[in-house]
């Protein structure tokens, strides 16, 4: 049985950047960014490059999954025996959500899928994580337990943790803490486009790194951001997993944040029926247009 031991308490990590500068201060320069299409071009050889010459440590796992701690390393030169990340991964295609031209290979790796529920893209999920570059210097991590919105994190981990599975149970110990069994462990390895592009937060990351983010999955927690009674990822009208795009009224704020999705006036909860937790969609005058988004209703 696999386990792991936390307090309840969870840490909700948020990053805030600030920029100021005198009024009378020159506009300072800005460069233009790189095209997306010939920068996705690169990333994906150097993330390609990086699974064949790399391997995580498989046997570790294999020997003792209770204690386990993902890690990677390079794969000595002339060595035949280890598995290679490349022989080990899977990936999905995402849509580039600046240029809908440009389409990524997303590789990720599931070292165990977990045994409890998925989230969607946009739920909560506890997780401890690691952030590592290409040469794997760490850039970011958390060895206690946080809580993300899977909203609000770089798209190509968002993309990936719903292919994970929280704990397959959780136990409430008599001092108050947790025991996770059976959770989610995998890694990405996220090109600049799904990353931070050209605008990096604060630290030792630059502009157009390849990102991996290691982690594991814990728990997961439906979202409904405005509170609406409809679940965050039914407010993705356009089915493309981004949220911030569908703005059914043109109100400038997207339906999983606005309590009245179609600007009529008539909160979107008093437009919707809940019966036994099934959310069910009226549309009184037959149009095909469920009276929640029909501003005629």
């Amino acid at each position: 049985m696999i386990k792991i031991k936390y307090g309840i308490a969870l840490l909700i990590v948020m990053l805030c950047v600030t920029v100021s500068c005198k009024k009378d201060a020159p506009a300072p320069y800005i460069v233009p960014p790189r095209d997306r299409g010939e920068e996705a071009v690169r990333a994906q050889a150097e993330i390609e490059a990086f699974l064949e010459n790399h391997f995580y440590n498989y046997e570790e796992f294999q020997a003792n999954p209770e204690n386990f701690k993902l890690k990677f390393d390079t794969i000595p030169k002339g060595n035949t025996t280890i598995i290679p990340l490349k022989d080990q991964v899977t990936f999905k295609e995402v849509v580039d959500r600046v240029d809908k031209s440009v389409t990524y290979k997303l590789y990720y790796l599931i070292v165990r899928e977990g045994g409890g529920d998925k989230p969607h893209f946009s739920d909560y999920s506890t997780n401890t994580y690691d952030g590592r570059l290409m040469n794997l210097d760490l850039f970011d991590s958390s060895v206690i337990p946080v809580r993300f919105d899977l909203n609000s994190i770089v798209a190509g981990l968002q993309m990936v943790i719903p292919e994970f599975k929280g704990a397959g149970n959780v136990i409430t110990n008599p001092d108050g803490t947790l025991t996770f069994e059976n959770y989610g462990i995998g890694a990405v390895f996220i090109p600049s486009g799904l990353g931070y592009y050209q605008y990096p937060p604060a630290g030792n990351l630059k502009a157009y790194d390849q990102l991996i983010f290691s982690f594991e999955l814990f728990a997961t927690e439906l979202a409904d951001h405005d509170k609406d009674g409809i679940p965050s990822y039914m407010e993705d009208i356009n089915d493309n997993q981004f949220l911030i795009d569908d703005d059914t009224d043109g109100d400038g704020i997207s339906n999983f944040e606005d309590v009245d999705d179609d600007g009529d006036g008539r909160l979107t909860k008093f437009e919707i029926e809940i019966i036994n937790g099934v959310i069910t969609f009226p549309d009184k005058n037959g149009n095909g247009i469920p009276d929640y988004l029909d501003p005629s209703i």
